[in-house]
């Protein structure tokens, strides 16, 4: 009997058991998920620019993005449209991919960015958001070797109104899809601004820092459905001399474009002149 009584006894505790309720995990957001998660890099507030020029800690808090991985920069202000991007490393190289996204699929823009030495040459750039809420991700291309310092913000005047300015100084000059064009420049050109756009069609062109024959120092490749929307601004640092830019319009002839040049700093102790390659 009293071992029938200890069966009846073990029985009703196992039924009881599968009644027990579990108590759940804590839930994450997948905003944090996503914000932490390695594989998407993680996500900084979008913030205003304190400085009209170059300097990371001025443009916003300096952050750190590692090879083969990602950076997002959220700027929720639709009443502005410009936004300043820089790149450093400590002198290696630099190569990453620069995307505006808007909405969870839409990228209109996309820039990659490359640099014999971040620190002689950083990565400097100017990205319209169309006066949407957007993301602006700031990929490092580049193995764990080679880590990138990054900043970006809402742009100030003047620079929030360069490419209008250099735009407006005259013509620019025109080449046809397909065609290369070659612009040199004085030694004294310290700082030079160089804007590429289009009459509101596809921009898809590359643009190159050369110093000598083809030496590439610095190099932008852009690719845009609205090249009026989302023109490319960029601006080089250029010591010593023998520097001059080279564009080539990576689309074909139905698709020209525009380029403007714009000496923005210069050395006063010689004389200042820009002069075209044929």
């Amino acid at each position: 009997m009293k071992l029938l009584s200890v069966c009846a006894i073990l029985q009703a505790m196992a039924a009881a058991s599968a009644f027990t309720v579990v108590p759940k995990a804590p839930v994450v957001s997948s905003k944090t998920q996503l914000a932490m998660d390695p594989m998407f890099g993680r996500t900084s507030p979008g913030v205003t620019s304190k400085t009209a020029g170059w300097e990371l800690s001025k443009i916003s808090p300096q952050v750190r993005i590692e090879g083969l991985t990602r950076h997002s920069f959220q700027f929720n202000d639709a009443s502005r449209e410009i936004t300043q991007v820089a790149l450093t490393s400590g002198g290696r190289p630099v190569n990453a991919d620069i995307e505006l996204w808007i909405g969870p699929d839409w990228t209109p823009v996309k820039v990659h960015a490359y640099s014999e030495d971040g620190k002689q040459f950083p990565v400097q750039t100017l990205v319209g958001t169309r006066n949407k809420p957007a993301n602006l991700e700031i990929r490092n291309t580049n193995t764990a070797e080679y880590p990138i310092n990054a900043a970006a913000s809402y742009a100030i005047e003047p620079l929030a109104n360069a490419r209008l300015d250099i735009a407006s100084q005259g013509p620019g000059r025109y080449v046809e899809g397909g065609s290369k064009f070659i612009q040199s420049f004085a030694a004294d050109v310290d700082q030079l601004q160089v804007l590429l756009e289009t009459d509101g069609k596809m921009l898809n062109a590359k643009i190159e820092l050369l110093n000598g024959p083809n030496n590439v120092k610095q190099e932008f490749e852009v690719f845009t459905n609205n090249g009026q929307l989302n023109s490319l601004f960029v601006v080089f640092e250029t010591p010593g001399q023998g520097n001059s830019v080279r564009v080539t319009n990576l689309a074909t002839m139905e698709f020209p474009l525009n380029v403007y040049f714009h000496a923005s700093e210069v050395n006063t102790r010689g004389p200042t002149s820009i002069a075209n390659w044929n």
